[in-house]
């Protein structure tokens, strides 16, 4: 973790340990038996006390070292949400299959919300209280999505700056099956439709 940012563990379940390796590593670690990507992500935003809060995922294809590139937007008072937009290193970090969805997802919300993002990727950053008071509802695949979209509705300056990344450790639940890619379509689609 880059110095001034403390880290927050979301163990949403996890067969492996890895909540016990973050304790021991002198993470806070928070447990939310409520399985799904949303829950995981609301129950760290509800576990933070600072200002400011960061997303990112905990498997290894993102850094957080990255975390100053989003916060300093913010910062500057030039942004409310800044969405770190991946850019590989290697062809094999992002799927073909996951990368054509996220580039029509990201489509999608340029044409319906006039923001120009390019991709919704789980890296982000914004205030902790502005981001409660967006009431996101979703508590499953569609939670990263609803943020971006209830922001547009509620007038936010939405912004995005490279980050790397890179191949994950494991196995996804979302690009490494078919019912992961279907359950997250599914979700997205729900929200969209709202």
């Amino acid at each position: 973790m880059p110095d001034g940012f403390r880290p927050i563990v979301v163990d949403n379940g996890s067969t492996d340990g890895s909540g016990d390796v973050a304790r021991s590593l002198g993470a806070t670690v928070v447990d939310e038996p409520t399985r799904g990507f949303g829950a995981a992500a609301h129950a760290g935003l509800l576990a933070a006390e600072s200002d400011l809060v960061c997303f990112c995922d905990c498997d290894g294809s993102l850094n957080p070292q990255q975390f100053p590139r989003l916060t300093g937007p913010l910062l500057a008072g030039q942004a409310d949400l800044v969405l770190g937009r991946r850019r590989t290193e290697r062809r094999d970090a992002w799927p073909l299959p996951a990368r054509v969805a996220n580039w029509e997802l990201a489509r999608r919300v340029r044409h319906r919300t006039g923001l120009r993002i390019y991709d919704l990727g789980p890296m982000r950053a914004a205030r902790r209280d502005a981001l409660l008071g967006l009431n996101i509802a979703d508590r499953r695949f569609g939670y990263p999505l609803e943020m971006v979209m209830n922001a547009a509705a509620a007038g936010w300056r939405v912004s995005e700056v490279e980050v790397t990344y890179l191949p994950r450790i494991g196995k996804s639940k979302v690009t490494g099956t078919v019912g992961g890619c279907v359950r997250t379509v599914r979700d997205m689609s729900q929200v969209l439709a709202r």
